[in-house]
């Protein structure tokens, strides 16, 4: 398989922690894709134009991140990172939403700071990060009391989302007001997956 992927992506780090979870990372070539340059070959391969995308070994080309990793977690036999059913999958599948909403948000601001200062918005990027902090305010308040000891996809988009706001807004110091999920990401990010997967470049 090969995955069209960014360093600094977090939603391809999403796919690759999944990859490195599920024992699976070495049947997966990494290439390197800026989606924004030219000549890149991601429109082609997927006309949404975004990475990461997984070409399978059959050849099909897989996106978004979501899709990617639900079809990562039927190659292994090891426990499901996508719980099949039942309460367990529901909070699974909610926990995703929320590491990716925090994702979404944090992506679009990191791309407004990118543009010219006289057409940035302040305002804008004003109602995308509080839009970040309700998030980590709610997995504070009501959610991270039952995170457990397990794994799955929900808790890997919210570790990977986390890991975003380290590397693109380490001023806002989110963990202030938020110790509890602080001290979570600080032993989950000791894990191998996230160890494996940490960006090492600020691109």
């Amino acid at each position: 398989m090969r995955l069209h992927a960014w360093p600094t992506s977090p939603y391809a780090r999403k796919v690759l922690a999944m990859a490195v979870e599920t024992g699976l990372r070495e049947k997966i070539a990494l290439i390197r894709t800026n989606p924004g340059e030219p000549d890149s070959p991601i429109g082609e391969l997927n006309p949404i134009g975004k990475i990461p995308t997984l070409i399978t070994d059959e050849g099909e080309a897989l996106y978004d991140s979501g899709v990617i990793c639900e079809y990562l977690d039927t190659l292994h036999d090891g426990p499901k990172m996508f719980p099949p059913k039942g309460p367990e999958r529901w909070q699974a599948l909610r926990w995703a939403a929320m590491g990716n909403g925090i994702l979404d948000a944090a992506v679009l601001r990191t791309y407004e700071r990118r543009r010219p200062e006289g057409e940035r918005s302040p305002d804008w990027d004003a109602r995308q990060k509080e839009r970040v902090f309700r998030i980590l305010d709610r997995l504070e308040k009501d959610e991270i009391k039952k995170f457990g000891k397990g794994m799955n996809i929900g808790l890997i988009t919210i570790a990977c989302a986390l890991g975003y706001l380290d590397l693109r807004f380490p001023e806002e110091k989110w963990r202030l007001s938020r110790q509890g999920i602080g001290m979570w990401f600080f032993t989950f990010g000791k894990q191998p997956l996230m160890a494996y997967t940490e960006p090492v470049e600020a691109i």
